[in-house]
């Protein structure tokens, strides 16, 4: 799995959407990355979201916002 193009596939898919819930992002970036799982998907988030690239926001009960910065 090539986890360097995964951040670049996240920031052009909220790019183009705007902001996504966790949900249809995953679903876009697996359409790309047909190998990547959700716990490395939330690991990579967790890092850009440290690093000040999106923004993640809690909706409701297990429902997510992913937004670029």
């Amino acid at each position: 799995m090539s986890t360097l193009m995964i951040p670049s596939a996240i920031i052009e898919a909220l790019n183009n959407k705007g902001s996504l819930e966790l949900d249809d992002l995953y679903k876009m970036v697996q359409k790309i990355h047909n190998d990547i799982n959700q716990n490395d998907f939330n690991k990579i988030l967790m890092e850009m979201e440290i690093q000040g690239l999106i923004r993640v926001s809690k909706l409701a009960r297990n429902k997510r916002r992913i937004e670029a910065v």
